[in-house]
């Protein structure tokens, strides 16, 4: 026994109303939903989303999700178009993306691979292997990124010989693990956990988290836990209305991973997930709130403005724009909308 904890039972449409978060009206609309996609909630989400409608919206099941669009997609980022085997994802030439379960410890309503998680059970063992033979086998993949589902609901020692197998592969240099953990289940991230992720030199973690709301003493001494062990840590973020689409909102969420220590990263715009259109604001929407973080928060606190292109193409940036070519000249908007022209130097 290596003492990670099991996993969390899932809930019922009967459990979200009986615990406040849905009401009773909508019970049979939800149970359709939940046909499609079930739920689970954390007893610290659970207790976070009865206190703030920006974590209760990404969690709790709404009639809004039996709402199709057309262009909604079952696989919005590809990952089955870079499939070279099975659970292995290889969309750059440096980096791939290993699914290793398919199971989560809250099913976020957003979720761009809500097609394919949430079943039970981890990678197949003649899954692993002949997805670890590929990594192997590739010297160009420097960086292995663990997913799923979240790789943290793995056992320890599960998540140590993992890591311990591509520590030994010479050509990986960086190990990453996605997760929503720290923040949704933080009593997962236990002696035994973080032991495991010292098994390799270069073990950085990356969390998905959305609102400060989420931000519990609890998931702020698990991450304290992460970060006095020497484990990097980042932040990923997705772009939600209703949740965190306004400045204050996510500068919020910015100041509080900073004072955690983790470096936000990435912020996702919401991807074409099949029953998740209401979640999406649009890309202008999205750059403006930038506009607005660049001229009042740090560049250390702003994470890359990104879009996966649908279909697998991968992630460009796509961030405000202060650059504009006029009369031979550039003109530059600054942090507070003010031009500048620019000059290139000449070159010879």
């Amino acid at each position: 026994m290596d003492g990670t904890l099991p996993l969390r039972p899932a809930m019922t449409v009967a459990d979200l109303v009986s615990d406040g978060l849905a009401p009773a009206a909508e019970a049979p609309l939800l149970e359709r939903v939940a046909q499609d996609f079930r739920l689970r909630l954390t007893p610290q989400m659970k207790m976070a989303s009865l206190g703030s409608e920006g974590v209760a919206r990404q969690f709790v099941p709404t009639r809004e999700e039996l709402v199709e669009r057309p262009e909604d997609m079952a696989d919005p980022i590809g990952d089955d178009t870079h499939a070279p085997v099975p659970g292995l994802t290889h969309r750059y030439p440096d980096r791939v993306i290993l699914h290793v379960t398919k199971t989560c410890e809250v099913y976020c309503r957003f979720c761009f691979r809500r097609e394919t998680v949430g079943d039970t059970g981890h990678l197949p063992a003649d899954q692993l292997e002949a997805a670890l033979a590929y990594i192997a086998s590739t010297p160009a993949i420097r960086e292995v990124i663990l997913t799923g589902g979240d790789p943290l609901v793995l056992s320890a020692r599960r998540i140590a010989d993992l890591v311990g197998r591509l520590a030994a592969i010479g050509h990986v240099d960086l190990v990453r693990l996605h997760t929503r953990v720290p923040v949704v289940a933080p009593d997962r991230i236990n002696a035994s956990l973080v032991e495991a992720l010292r098994q390799h030199p270069s073990v950085w973690v990356v969390v998905h988290t959305n609102h400060a709301d989420e931000m519990t003493p609890e998931a702020a001494a698990a991450l304290s836990r992460l970060a006095d062990a020497g484990v990097p840590l980042l932040s990923q973020t997705v772009l939600l209305r209703g949740v965190n689409d306004s400045a204050d909102t996510l500068e919020a969420l910015f100041r509080a991973l900073l004072r955690l220590r983790v470096k936000p990263y990435y912020l996702h715009h919401c991807d074409l997930a099949r029953g998740a259109g209401h979640f999406r604001t649009t890309i202008a929407a999205g750059q403006a709130i930038m506009a607005a973080l660049r001229g009042r928060m740090s560049g250390t606190a702003l994470p890359t403005y990104v879009l996966d292109i649908p279909g697998g193409y991968g992630k460009v940036p796509i961030g405000p724009t202060y650059l504009a070519q006029q009369d031979g000249a550039w003109q530059v908007t600054d942090p507070n909308g003010r031009l500048h022209r620019y000059e290139d130097p000449a070159r010879g």
